[in-house]
């Protein structure tokens, strides 16, 4: 089946307006932008992980330049999305946690290559808000959403529907089983992460002989929790063989507040299972797997359409994902479990092959550097990123990269060069300081140490003055010695003393069981 066959009839004749319009004046890359959710960056068998299977993100690597110190700037999944599809760090942005973004200012990823005559298309999760079936800048999408059972309003969901398929909670069910390993409803040519890996191959085969340059964003919500990969998949990692969590000396001192919150929400605060911890692990690594899977297929079709030097490639993420390291679950931290997410990008003769890279860069650069590649003429658009083959090559410096979750007495700030990350955390009160050569994993918080104070001041000096160049008068004060954090009362965590406080329902029901005498509460939209 085609691409178009899976278009609703409206959306189908305004790609076909859009081919039309399409001219090419000169030629120029396509550009695939490979995207998952929850994806740490030491997920990837040739930059260091010894146990995952990821041949084709291994090519990728081989073939292309690799950056081992990508971070997220804002990591969770609206507010990192949006800097990426913007090009600006969270304070330029507005979007701080998962919440609404501001409306869209025509200055996104697609819609600069849109003047460039480029035909867009996002397929899978764009996780846009308020109006999740919002375009920002795409010709065209293909919807597979989160939390979503809706056949009317999920691309995904109504295929599923009209293939005689289950559609309720297609992504695995949340709530109570959030964060327990389970077997996708769907076999592996049903499942969430092959439906994306068809239909960008489709993209792919009905675009390659057009006259016009492509951008094809294919973004999969694995390994995103629940981790559900199909079977056989499920086995290709065993628990008793997969490593144990990152669980350093004085572990609790390393946490802020929204871990604790977050252990709290998705049920992981009552004592540690390490067996269940190595088969939530194992689980996680088979979504990746079957992601690098359908990635090796769409590079694949590229290959047969004789275009596959032809595009520029990135992979990347939003954020990463705890996975039990420090007794912790989910994202919203600045430990490199959560903040530090692959980055691979494929261009031959503008990005080296087989290269590493170590100098910091951001989702924010993703922007620049297709702008870059591309030749878009950007001059009426700011970006607070860098073209990434500029820093690769060695043309261009930057020190520091940044990030930051909420805002307020919420915030957690970070600043990254090669050698120091320095956080600070405005509901704790807390600043952490970690050397990132001697101790890569931040077990050791070096902060209040006599000998570092001299790097940590920098460091710390240029995130608050980056935050006032930004407008961020919330995150500091200035007086006749100089600028430093704003006093904020201590997050209120009283409400951990019970149980049962906090723990979170996302129950999005298709199918509600209503017998008599043996009705569900809803708990819809808890």
């Amino acid at each position: 089946m085609g691409l178009k066959e899976d278009i609703p009839r409206f959306q189908k004749e305004k790609m076909d307006q859009c081919i039309v319009k399409k001219v090419l004046m000169k030629k120029k890359p396509n550009v695939l932008l490979l995207f998952t959710d929850m994806q740490r960056a030491d997920t990837i068998h040739a930059l260091g992980n010894p146990v995952i299977k990821t041949p084709n993100l291994d090519r990728l690597a081989a073939e292309g330049t690799a950056f081992t110190s990508c971070y997220s700037p804002s990591p969770v999944c609206i507010p990192a999305r949006c800097c990426m599809h913007y090009g600006r760090y969270p304070q330029k942005t507005g979007v701080f946690d998962n919440y609404e973004m501001l409306p869209d200012n025509g200055k996104s990823i697609p819609a600069i290559l849109g003047r460039e005559s480029y035909l867009s298309a996002a397929i899978g999760k764009c996780h846009f808000t308020p109006d999740k079936l919002e375009k920002r800048g795409f010709d065209m999408r293909l919807t597979q959403e989160e939390c979503c059972s809706d056949p009317d309003t999920d691309d995904y969901c109504r295929w599923l529907r009209d293939n005689g398929l289950d559609f309720d909670e297609p992504q695995g069910t949340r709530g109570e089983m959030y964060y327990i390993p389970q077997i996708s409803l769907h076999k592996a040519d049903s499942h969430p992460s092959q439906w994306i890996g068809d239909r960008s191959i489709d993209f792919i085969k009905e675009n390659s002989g057009e006259k016009h340059p492509w951008m094809l964003f294919s973004s999969f919500i694995h390994p995103h929790p629940p981790f559900a990969p199909p079977k056989p998949w499920h086995k290709l990692y065993r628990a008793p063989l997969m490593p144990l969590p990152l669980l350093p000396q004085g572990n609790e001192s390393l946490l802020t507040w929204i871990n604790r919150q977050q252990n709290r929400q998705k049920y992981r605060d009552h004592g540690i299972d390490m067996n269940l911890l190595r088969c939530i692990k194992a689980y996680y690594y088979a979504c990746i797997s079957f992601v690098d899977y359908q990635i090796g297929r769409i590079i694949k079709a590229l290959e047969s359409s004789g275009t596959l030097n032809d595009t520029l490639i990135i992979f990347t993420s939003d954020h990463g994902e705890y996975l039990g390291d420090f007794n912790c679950f989910g994202k919203r931290g600045m430990h490199d479990a959560s903040a530090r997410v692959p980055m691979i990008v494929r261009y031959p003769g503008r990005f080296a092959a087989g290269k590493v890279c170590s100098t910091p860069v951001s989702l924010v650069d993703v922007m620049p550097s297709i702008a870059a590649a591309t030749g878009c003429n950007c001059d009426d658009v700011e970006m607070d990123g860098v073209d990434m083959a500029e820093l690769a090559s060695g043309k261009s410096r930057r020190e520091y990269v940044f990030s930051q979750f909420q805002k307020g007495s919420m915030a957690i700030y970070m600043a990254v060069n090669e050698r120091w990350k320095y956080v600070y955390s405005a509901g704790d009160g807390r600043e952490f300081f970690f050397d990132r050569q001697v101790d890569p994993n931040d077990t050791r918080n070096k902060a209040g140490i006599f000998s570092v104070q001299e790097p940590k001041a920098k460091i710390k000096l240029s995130l608050l003055e980056y935050l006032k160049s930004a407008g961020a008068d919330e995150a500091y004060i200035e007086s006749s010695t100089g600028i430093d954090w704003r006093p904020h009362p201590r997050r209120d965590e009283s409400f951990l003393e019970d149980p049962d406080a906090g723990l979170l329902e996302q129950d999005h029901d298709a199918f509600v069981l209503n017998e008599p005498g043996y009705s569900t509460p809803s708990t819809k939209g808890r």
